[in-house]
């Protein structure tokens, strides 16, 4: 066994251009694979960070998206009453009234726009997520027309840096403070008071009522099942984190079918290479088949030593995919979000899933294509092959 493994080993060196050219074949393929795998990773990593599983989401029923909800103003305070809530050191319910908007904002240096949430918050918003941090000037005051914007926005659209302004809703609006929500989606957004965000927009009602829960996933049920229960209120809820995470189903999964039919036809393309090369392999090495089996190595023995070799040839192709692929990690791109067609910065998430995947795909892609010149090889007859040599 272990002659059959150096012999496979030596013979790729042997063969060190075809080897490259055929690996990086699949490396390329590999590549666009775990790309868009961990593309998909990135986006639903990002918006499932954006939550907090000991946090409730309150929003009418029915509602897919937080832009779509409505909660009127006379049934907020009847969510805030529910004793599944904690307290916070005041005593008053541990729970903020937020009002979501889509605005189109133009992107810097360029005539392009594009979606970007405005969220009104109240004085808990920033106590029910702790992740979101100040990285420059301040936090607005209630009662102005000033406003905060996450650190993506602020880079990316034109008027959302410090100090600048934005006019919006009949109103001119002051940039007092740039946040950092770390890799999650309200790092996409621009924050200010609820209350002005409703007059400017003309907004009657909240759009969703967020709270922190007592005995956080344990008192989930028991919240949820009481708002269901009263008829007057007609309202869902749902965790922080299941919420943002449906969120970015639909754009994954486009995701995913795109990366899986790109990587059909390309893997397509680097297997037939694969079986080129293992062809030309097998025709340029009649000779030495034949001393093989004259020397007492049986078909399988033969059959195994061609197997191995496409089996290293596409796992060198695998890794050297996913080493490219891995770099990614270092950019962040933006797009629109499919659920709420608003803009949506994320990053590339590498995951052991995808390592393992993106390994297994570049083997199976080698194993496949070599398949055939392995089985060619271990039918050759001894007597035909040593008259070739």
């Amino acid at each position: 066994m272990a002659s059959l493994i150096t012999y496979s080993l030596r013979n790729l060196l042997a063969r060190r251009l075809t080897t490259a050219l055929t690996a990086g074949g699949m490396a390329l393929v590999v590549f666009v694979f775990a790309s868009v795998l961990m593309l998909a990773e990135g986006l639903r990593a990002t918006l499932v960070q954006t939550g907090s599983a000991a946090n409730a989401l309150v929003f009418r029923k029915g509602s897919k998206s937080e832009i779509e909800s409505v909660i009127e103003r006379t049934v907020a305070p009847l969510v805030e009453t529910r004793p599944q809530i904690a307290r916070a050191a005041d005593g008053t319910p541990l729970a903020a009234r937020e009002v979501v908007v889509l605005m189109s904002l133009t992107k810097r240096g360029t005539d392009k726009a594009a979606n970007v949430i405005m969220r009104g918050i109240d004085k808990k918003s920033l106590e029910l997520r702790p992740q979101v941090r100040l990285v420059s000037g301040r936090m607005p005051r209630f009662g102005s027309t000033e406003i905060v914007a996450g650190q993506s926005i602020s880079r990316r659209f034109a008027g959302a840096g410090l100090g600048e302004k934005l006019k919006f809703g009949m109103r001119e609006w002051t940039v007092v403070g740039i946040f950092d929500a770390g890799a999650t989606g309200f790092s996409s957004e621009i924050w200010g008071d609820a209350d002005q965000f409703m007059n400017a927009f003309r907004r009657e009602a909240y759009t969703l009522v967020l709270a922190r829960l007592e005995g956080g996933e344990a008192s989930f049920a028991a919240f949820r099942d009481a708002l269901a229960a009263d008829p007057r209120l007609k309202l869902e809820t749902k965790q922080e984190t299941q919420f943002y995470a449906e969120q970015s189903e639909m754009m994954a999964k486009f995701l995913r079918i795109m990366g899986v039919s790109l990587t059909a036809i390309f893997s397509i393309g680097a297997m037939i290479g694969a079986m080129i090369t293992m062809h030309s392999a097998v025709a340029g090495r009649t000779g030495e088949i034949g001393t093989l089996r004259a020397l007492g190595f049986q078909r399988r023995s033969i059959l195994f030593a061609f197997v191995l070799e496409a089996l290293f040839l596409g796992f060198l192709g695998g890794a050297a995919g996913l080493v490219a692929a891995s770099g990614l990690q270092l950019f962040t791109i933006s797009t629109m979000n499919f659920q709420t067609f608003s803009e949506l910065a994320f990053g590339f998430s590498l995951t052991p899933a995808i390592v393992l995947l993106a390994l297994g795909f570049g083997t199976g892609m080698g194993l496949l294509g070599g398949l055939i010149p392995a089985v060619r090889a271990a039918r050759i007859k001894i007597v035909d092959a040593l008259r070739a040599a």
